[in-house]
């Protein structure tokens, strides 16, 4: 039970005929300066229930309430400042992290139901950039979220395999290309020629018409072009698991958009028993006046469908295999009108699961202030950024600790894991700029600095020859120790807001302030002193190096045990 709920019901033990349990919870505060107490309750509240001054009240609440849980009540003005017992809090929450470990936190909120997770989802011989970094990661990291609460994550990357950018793909091939080019450097060959198309089209215009016609073949089956669209498929899939190995990111499904090529016409079907198919301009739509949006446009006047056919006929089938209790769409905050639309024609069509469909919108990566884009071939390939950014940990690591024995894994982990904390760190709807020598710092708010914190935790075990036991009673009162406390305590909480709000950013900050709260009892405190309180020193250095341990992994991190 957290420092709020037990003064909540001290509190609640003395009004209970006049306030609610969930009021006093609403109610209480967090000082700001821990000389101000743990929680504070403003007495304002009850002026009107005992028509009284908040002051009056705030002193006649202290002398009632059971103050055997707490060290001090103080009155100050109107509010009711309580300290903590520190001895028992601490005693209570070291015990239950030694016992419950790495589970400290789980929760079974999720009944085992499945969660499908649409993330990543590149396209097709074009290179994974800096740009799908944001939503490989922060998928990642909800799916770990939501698995510790109970649930089953389905992680799905729905890749951008269809559509006439592969009538581009095959003119530019045919016109420039080689297939000893694509073999060699598939991804690099292909988003050259990508590139080109789009030079020479700007000159000669009618290359746009020769690529629709190419992709029109493709749609109806012509062979040549299905074997040249297979074949950049996989040449670009091997290309893109070689990154997501180096990220340690798995998949559960990579259905993208041909997959659903012939599921359409059930969505066709639907749409027309319902008689919500009407002709605008010869082309067909779903009017959604009443939801405030534009029409949906579900067929073009050639008969050609649109990213919205395919996504109802990605939903409807997501809902038919995996039976969701929730559907997240991992995308970029420019495409939050699609998913309106899209929830919208479901809702029309009488599926309420719709409301289980949610859009986890995210901002941008710039580089100096300024989006990236492919088609201009603006692009930072974020292989290049991971092997950067491992080079830059292996250098520090060598400089701080030469003799360690497996150099090149840890720096592996350290630098892919200062690239994926770098994103979490930021709240999801926030752009950020990515310097890349900022990202890897051993110092400050980043991903280095709190792995070298659990490292220098497993460190101070080692030499005090640290074994927990749930047997033993661990407590400690000092003012030091309290401020970890507090952190440990607040842990279970965090994930329950990380998860409620689809942000991992919650976990990194509570990582970061983890590590600063340990760091500073390190400066401060003699740790491995020898006296009657030492090994309650190193059962809260142990507790705190678990849940920066798990803090981590939510993230997707690896949290080194030397570094």
């Amino acid at each position: 039970m957290n420092n709020k709920h037990i003064v909540a019901e001290a509190i609640f033990a003395v009004v209970k005929d006049d306030l609610a349990l969930e009021q006093i919870l609403q109610l209480l505060e967090n000082p700001k300066s821990s000389d101000h107490g743990d929680v504070a309750f403003p007495a304002f509240s009850l002026a009107k229930v005992f028509r009284k001054a908040p002051q009056q009240i705030a002193a006649e609440l202290a002398e009632k309430i059971d103050q055997s849980a707490f060290e001090k009540i103080e009155v100050v003005g109107p509010y009711l400042n309580f300290f903590m017992n520190k001895e028992a809090v601490s005693g209570a929450v070291i015990k239950e992290i030694v016992a419950q470990k790495n589970h400290y936190g789980d929760a079974s909120i999720g009944n085992n139901s499945n969660v499908t997770i649409d993330m990543s989802s590149p396209n097709i011989a074009k290179p994974i950039s800096m740009g799908h970094l944001r939503s490989t990661v922060i998928g990642n990291s909800i799916a770990f979220i939501l698995e510790k609460i109970g649930y089953q994550p389905v992680k799905i990357n729905h890749l951008g395999d269809w559509g006439t950018q592969f009538g581009k793909l095959i003119v530019a091939y045919k016109k420039w290309g080689s297939e000893e080019a694509v073999k060699k450097e598939p991804i690099t060959e292909l988003l050259r020629l990508y590139v080109q198309f789009h030079e020479e089209a700007e000159e000669t215009p009618e290359l746009e018409d020769e690529a629709r016609a190419w992709f029109k073949k493709l749609e109806e089956g012509d062979e040549e072009s299905m074997q040249l669209w297979q074949w950049f498929r996989d040449e670009s899939l091997q290309e893109f698991n070689k990154i997501y190995d180096m990220l340690e990111v798995s998949f559960d499904s990579f259905n993208g958009e041909a997959f659903f090529n012939d599921k359409m016409d059930e969505v066709i079907t639907l749409l027309e028993e319902k008689h919500l198919l009407e002709e605008n301009n010869g082309a067909e739509i779903v009017d959604l006046t009443a939801y405030d949006l534009n029409p949906a446009l579900i067929r073009k006047s050639d008969g050609a469908t649109l990213y919205i056919t395919r996504d109802l006929a990605a939903a409807l089938y997501r809902k038919k295999t995996y039976n969701f209790a929730q559907s997240l769409y991992v995308v970029g905050n420019e495409q939050s009108n699609h998913f309106k639309q899209l929830k919208a024609v479901l809702k029309e069509l009488g599926f309420e699961w719709s409301d289980d469909m949610h859009h986890i919108p995210f901002g941008l990566i710039t580089q100096g202030g300024k989006k990236l884009s492919t088609r201009k071939g603006k692009i930072v390939l974020l292989e290049e950024v991971l092997n950067e950014a491992v080079q830059s940990a292996e250098r520090q690591i060598s400089e701080k600790n030469p003799n360690l024995e497996n150099r090149e894994e840890v720096a592996k982990q350290v630098g892919i894991g200062a690239v994926i904390f770098h994103d979490l760190k930021n709240d999801r709807l926030n752009n950020f700029d990515f310097v890349l020598d900022e990202v890897v710092r051993f110092e400050g708010e980043t991903g280095p600095y709190v792995q070298y914190t659990h490292a220098r935790a497993m460190s101070i075990l080692r030499k005090g020859s640290f074994t927990p036991n749930e047997a033993m009673n661990y407590s400690l009162n000092d003012k030091e120790s309290w401020e970890i406390v507090k952190m440990l305590q607040k842990f279970p909480e965090t994930v329950m807001q990380a998860a409620e709000k689809y942000e991992p950013s919650v976990i990194a900050k509570h990582a970061i302030q983890l590590a600063q709260a340990f760091n500073k009892y390190y400066a401060h405190v003699k740790i491995l002193a020898d006296d009657e309180q030492k090994e309650s020193r190193l059962a809260l250095v142990y507790a705190m190096a678990v849940l920066l341990k798990e803090d981590l992994r939510l993230l997707g991190l690896h949290a080194p045990d030397e570094m």
